[in-house]
């Protein structure tokens, strides 16, 4: 091994360690690694750069903006609404699994679960059922669909355009769906089976209060004419409210030393977590008020009709890691947070100063109008209100029949995916689907940085032979037993990393390895990659493993434990499924 070779491993490394520990955004990781490999010299600039030209980076930006056409025009609105409709609770998840399977085998699947899952919360509690019963499987069959095309998910570009890049043979567009739709299947019966006894009941959750997480977290201002002034905390919160936690008093700005034991006076902040029907008795009988400042900034016209939502922080949002001080929440969007959720972590802080994660629950109180602001905000998922936006058919029709023109095109060979994907963004701010603002917008841009970044390292592990090194040590091992048992492992190689850290990141570190260890056994490659395609598509095991995962963790007040108990079982039989059948659609030794 030389010097080269064990540089691209330290790099690798540390990049592994770096997206399991989350300790920098996986964007910030990624262009970490693009420099790292720059200036040690092991890719010319030309290699470094060539993520962000590349096939998978730009299809994957594009099919973000033909994803937006269809959900800014509320195209599949009224689809979703038809859910509601549906009685029989087999049948409800059923019909919803299928339909989002089906989308999310063409757009985007974050988009896919951000548009259906008001829509499925609402349907459920409409029908008088939990949502926690319908929300994982919604999220697993957005990434059943992912794996049916090409363009289905960000990694399954990304394979196609690494084995092309190191000289294999790519995919076409509907390469995958023989193989996928039987994935499909089989996890639909599965999830029908688990949806009924694996899954929590969590009740039917009462407006304003979703029950999601460990309870809201509330910041209220003690009056003057208030009964808790001359009491401690514990003293002021009745007894029978013993699901109000006081967590801190904030006093001139700074936390007093021991909150319980301190009197109350008037001005005191109380950082207070419970359910939001306790917090609401609480603020009613000591006559608390919100915060006064907040009010005030979010242009409340006197007499307005207010409106309680809850609106949750989508997978992208630049709102991620900012404060609602820092952002000025309630000036930009006209709406004043009074409670905040969070599924992990304990909440201590100020309610303006906790930095925003992905996955984040706020109560807001706004109008009508701002309310319909926060809908077409591509960072936010509003979950709680019912009244969705109104479709607008000529907007959703032109949108449709961009998409079916940009996969029928592909399919037809006329033209590659990237160029008639970039037309079909072109085609929808000529046809005023989308402006170009909501164009930009609609890019999760951490995910295209991702991509151009680490595609690099694919490239270094290739050159400096740190993959044929890697699948030269897997294959003493393996190699002996065949090249099902290398798939296998593969396969396994790949799930256990996705569940760890970005799938992205997963599939970049697996394609080479997979690539040399195929050469090695003198086999084609195209089985291994199928491998690392469907493994790194499909997480199930955790909330953090996919994006579609973490929306609904928050949204269905799930345990961590409930991944683990409904996704472990699944990954196994998608693991078996794949040893026995990648090699028949996929042949070792193809004619």
């Amino acid at each position: 091994m030389g010097m080269e070779v064990w540089l691209v491993l330290a790099v690798l490394a540390g990049a592994v360690v770096l997206f399991v520990t989350e300790k920098l955004p996986v964007d910030v990781v990624a262009l970490l690694v693009l420099s790292s490999l720059l200036v040690l010299g092991l890719v010319t600039p030309r290699e470094a750069l060539s993520g962000f030209s590349s096939q998978a980076t730009i299809t994957v930006a594009a099919m973000f903006v033909l994803s937006a056409g269809l959900q800014r025009s509320g195209a599949l609105l009224a689809v979703g609404e038809a859910l509601g409709r549906i009685k029989w609770s087999w049948l409800f998840a059923l019909v919803m699994m299928g339909l989002v399977a089906f989308v999310s085998a063409f757009v985007n699947n974050t988009a896919a679960v951000a548009v259906f899952l008001p829509l499925v919360i609402a349907a459920a509690v409409a029908n008088k059922r939990s949502p926690s019963k319908f929300l994982i499987p919604l999220s697993y069959a957005a990434q059943f669909g992912g794996v049916c095309t090409l363009v289905g998910t960000s990694t399954n570009l990304l394979v196609d355009t690494l084995a092309r890049q190191l000289g294999r043979e790519g995919f076409d567009l509907f390469e995958f769906a023989p193989l996928g739709v039987v994935f499909v299947g089989v996890g639909i019966v599965y999830m029908l089976f688990a949806q009924r006894f694996l899954l929590p009941d969590l009740g039917v959750p009462e407006p304003g209060d979703s029950g999601h997480g460990s309870g809201w977290l509330t910041e209220l201002l003690v009056s003057e004419r208030s009964p808790a002034v001359g009491q401690r905390g514990p003293e002021a919160i009745a007894e029978d409210l013993h699901d109000v936690h006081l967590l801190e008093v904030i006093r001139n700005r700074q936390r007093v030393p021991a909150p319980l034991s301190e009197v109350l006076q008037a001005g005191d902040r109380l950082l207070l977590r419970g359910t939001w029907e306790q917090l609401d008795k609480v603020r009613k009988q000591l006559k608390l008020d919100f915060e006064p400042t907040a009010v005030g900034q979010d242009g409340a016209q006197p007499g307005e009709e207010r409106i309680h939502a809850e609106v949750m922080i989508a997978p992208g949002s630049h709102l991620a890691g900012h404060s609602l001080s820092g952002m000025r929440f309630a000036h930009t969007y006209r709406a004043r947070v009074h409670g905040l959720q969070r599924s992990r972590g304990l909440l201590r802080s100020a309610l303006d100063e906790v930095p925003l994660m992905v996955g984040d629950v706020m109560l807001v109180d706004t109008s009508e109008k701002s309310l319909a602001a926060l809908r077409r905000e591509p960072g936010l998922v509003v979950l709680g209100e019912r009244a969705q936006q109104r479709v607008d058919w000529r907007r959703a029709s032109v949108s449709a029949l961009i998409l079916a023109a940009v996969v029928g095109v592909a399919a037809a060979g006329l033209l590659p995916i990237v160029a008639s994907a970039l037309l079909g963004c072109i085609a929808l701010v000529v046809f005023r689907c989308l402006d170009t603002d909501e164009a930009y917008a609609a890019i999760d841009w951490r995910v295209i940085v991702l991509l151009a970044g680490v595609l690099p390292l694919g490239i270094a592990l290739q050159n400096s032979g740190g993959a044929d090194w890697m699948a030269q040590q897997a294959i003493k091992v393996i190699g002996p037993f065949g090249p099902v048992a290398t798939l296998a492992a593969i396969y396994l190689l790949t799930a256990v990393m996705t569940e760890v850290m970005s799938n992205n990141a997963a599939g970049v570190l697996v394609v080479p390895i997979a690539i040399a260890a195929a050469d090695s056994l003198g086999v084609d490659a195209k089985p291994m990659l199928v491998a690392v395609a469907f493994a790194a598509s499909t997480s199930f095991a955790t909330p953090v493993g996919y994006q579609t995962n973490t929306m609904v963790y928050t949204a269905g007040g799930y345990r961590f434990l409930d991944f683990i108990k409904i996704g472990v079982p699944l990954n196994l039989i998608f693991w078996i499924m794949a040893i026995v059948l990648i090699p028949r659609y996929f042949p070792f030794h193809p004619a």
